[in-house]
């Protein structure tokens, strides 16, 4: 076992990380370039809207097995919430048509052979295209895989792959979706109930976490930027701070959960993934609504449009759109702009003017989940025997979502202490 383990980087794969070791009674200590944890999971003070947010929006599913244990763990399990049963919400922004798809309980599928249940215009047979995804190759991309046309495609495929892959169906890795669906969807109803954060990201996955550390004697360094490793021919010996350093002993161990392009900087051998994908985040301030659609509205898919997801939380309405590069280059206002039309006319809000609001751009969200890319998602073994690596982007046999990065935690940690 090792001595005294330290984890470079206080985001979710970090925090994961140092969450799995501290819970086996490990010596542990995490240093943060930041001055928070969390990385793009947090909440904070937004100065325009006057409310606290989300830096983005984050949407879960019951089956997500890592980050329940995560939540278990740091005592955050009743912080999510979402509707009882599996329920997916779709509003055509095009059309104006409205419809929920609903998985029934059990692993027999039986939910497809009800027209109420699925995607309106799909047939029962139209939904076996999944399994195409389990015999996908490494270079199939999402459309290839499932065909880019037709109803279940427009409405439920595409939708629900980009915000998985955060990539274009036409360049997205086929293969990538395959886990997810089978770890949840293909598990039945209960395993692919929505779960949301009922407060914020940072009081459900970043808060308790960082009290459970603290109980746990884990020491948190904020503001703290690891320069540089020292790297011998088997080890890593030093690591360079800002205004000191800290000598590795013999039976130390290095965990590096940071973003790629750190993690290159810092080996400067390692193989990583080269492209990024952006997200675009808008929040508006709804005030009181006025004839909204009936059904739960924590969250609702909308196709036809530039908006993929509406979150509503209180009177923040969020909105998300992934894989969404040419949308970041243009000016905030005019992002607002389109994105609010959709909002208001999803929400049945009619002509109300453009509210206070927040655009918020993640220009390298994820990294881009192309074959290529993924292809370069390096494992959490390195070339030097204490150096682990954590991350959504190593290879985690999922796609770069929380519920990756969180995993990513937990199999560094199962490596070092097995």
């Amino acid at each position: 076992m090792p001595s005294h383990i330290h984890i470079i980087g206080a985001g979710v794969a970090g925090l994961s990380c140092a969450v799995s070791l501290a819970e086996r009674g490990q010596s542990v200590t995490l240093y943060e370039a930041a001055g928070h944890a969390g990385g793009r999971c947090r909440s904070y003070e937004d100065a325009t809207l006057g409310r606290r947010i989300d830096n983005g929006n984050h949407l879960l599913l019951s089956g997500n097995s890592s980050a329940m244990a995560y939540l278990k763990t740091i005592g955050a399990s009743d912080s999510l919430t979402g509707p009882e049963t599996a329920s997916y919400p779709f509003f055509d922004l095009e059309s104006g048509e409205r419809w929920t798809v609903r998985p029934n309980k059990g692993m027999l599928p039986w939910w497809v052979f009800c027209e109420s249940r699925r995607v309106p215009g799909t047939r029962a047979w139209d939904y076996l295209k999944a399994l195409r995804l389990a015999f996908a190759g490494k270079n199939d991309t999402l459309s290839k895989c499932l065909g880019n046309a037709g109803p279940l495609f427009d409405r439920f495929w595409e939708p629900l792959g980009v915000a998985v892959l955060n990539t274009d169906a036409n360049e997205a890795a086929a293969g990538l979706l395959w886990p997810v669906m089978k770890e949840t969807f293909g598990k039945g109803g209960d395993f692919c109930r929505p779960r949301i954060a009922r407060e914020g990201l940072s009081e459900s996955f970043i808060d308790p976490a960082l009290a459970y550390l603290k109980d746990q004697d884990v020491r948190v360094n904020l503001n703290t930027r690891v320069r540089a490793i020292t790297l011998n021919d088997s080890r890593a010996t030093i690591l360079d701070l800002s205004d000191s350093t800290v000598n590795l002993g013999e039976d130390d161990t290095l965990v590096l959960a940071v973003p790629p392009a750190v993690a290159s900087s810092l080996l400067p051998d390692l193989t990583v993934p080269l492209e990024t994908r952006a997200i675009v985040n808008g929040h508006f301030i709804l005030g009181e609504p006025s004839g909204e659609p009936s059904g739960d509205l924590s969250f609702m898919g909308l196709v036809g449009g530039v908006s993929q997801w509406l979150f509503v939380r209180g009177e923040v309405a969020s909105v998300t759109v992934s894989a969404a590069d040419k949308l970041a280059e243009q000016r905030g206002e005019k992002i607002a702009e389109t994105l609010w039309k959709e909002v208001a006319k999803a929400l049945k809000l009619g002509d109300k003017p453009l509210p206070t609001h927040r655009i918020v751009k993640e220009k390298r969200a994820t990294f881009a989940q192309t074959p290529e890319d993924v292809s370069r998602r390096p494992g959490p073994v390195t070339a030097w025997s204490n150096l682990f690596l954590a991350g959504d982007w190593t290879n985690t046999g999922l796609p770069a979502t929380l519920e990756g990065a969180i995993r990513s935690g937990r199999i560094s940690a199962n490596r070092i202490t097995q």
